[in-house]
């Protein structure tokens, strides 16, 4: 039992080519679900100095860091 290749042709590289392009355009249009925006929180500024804030990302550089 010999089975022939499938063979590519133009035409259907260009049909799938083009299937591809109408699936991203339609993609494109579908709407967008809505993102509620975050709104940093704004602390006031330090009297004397000394902003500085030991926070998680700055936890995480420091494991990171260690040998």
């Amino acid at each position: 039992m010999s089975s022939s290749p499938s063979k590519l042709s133009r035409r259907t590289l260009f049909a799938g080519a083009g299937t591809m392009g109408a699936l991203a355009a339609a993609v494109g249009v579908l709407p967008v679900a809505q993102q509620t925006a975050l709104t940093p929180v704004i602390k006031p500024k330090p009297e004397r100095g000394g902003g500085y804030e030991l926070s998680a990302h700055v936890k995480q550089y420091y494991k990171t860091t260690l040998v």
